[in-house]
């Protein structure tokens, strides 16, 4: 019998806490079908906020300007380490220098993603590890570098392309194209570039909608779900 297969498309973006829980779920919903369904994973760029500058700004500064004061961003993290916790993250906020412009750590991701799925699998978990659990600057290019060599690239080709605008356009024109199709939050997992499965679900949602949808493919009676 022939294996089902789907494609999923994560819109994400590293600077997100929930991204980094939506990839942990993501991950346990594909263990559970992967003896029934084979599924090809890609990461697709997103920015909650280009407008901030490479260097970053004050993270605890820009979390209190965001959510309204200290006690009211301290509120917001409570939800996200509950969350964290529950899919063995150790998120340490306070490490966290500042918040940074992703839009190089996406032509980072972008640049892994040409050696394969799990070398870009492996930039972006270096990256969500070095910002959530490391604290380290993700707009930094010698964390960028790191996180690239991790993931099989040349430290001195990341290098140059850092250095340059290769691919920024590129990167740009996606961030744009997820807007047009409706994203406005993530993470967002397009499944076949057709049903879309929103924010940080848990495995167990995913898992139905994967099944539903492979169903539907094989002309089965299931509607596929969108959440």
């Amino acid at each position: 019998m022939t294996v089902p297969s789907l494609t999923i498309d994560i819109v994400s973006d590293v600077m997100c806490p929930w991204c980094y829980i939506g990839k942990k779920r993501l991950e346990a919903a594909l263990e559970e079908v992967k003896s029934e369904i084979e599924v090809d994973v890609r990461w697709r760029p997103f920015q909650l906020d280009p407008t901030l500058p490479k260097e970053g700004k004050d993270r605890k500064q820009y979390m209190e300007d965001k959510f309204g004061g200290p006690e009211r961003a301290e509120k917001a993290y409570e939800t996200v380490r509950a969350a964290g916790a529950e899919e063995k993250i150790p998120f340490a906020f306070e490490k966290i220098p500042v918040s940074a412009n992703t839009l190089d750590a996406h032509r980072l991701i972008r640049w892994a993603g040409s050696l394969g799925p799990a070398a870009q699998d492996t930039a972006v978990q270096a990256l969500f590890k070095a910002y959530f659990e490391d604290g380290k600057n993700i707009g930094d290019d010698q964390v960028l570098v790191e996180a690239g060599r991790q993931a099989g690239l040349e430290a001195e080709v990341v290098e140059r392309l850092l250095a340059g605008d290769a691919d920024r356009d590129a990167v740009e024109a996606e961030i744009d194209q997820a807007r047009k199709m409706g994203v406005t939050g993530v993470p967002c997992f397009i499944i076949d570039m057709k049903y879309a499965v929103v924010g940080a679900q848990p495995a167990d949602a995913l898992v139905d909608a994967m099944r539903k949808i492979a169903a539907d493919k094989a002309g089965g009676s299931a509607a596929p779900a969108a959440g």
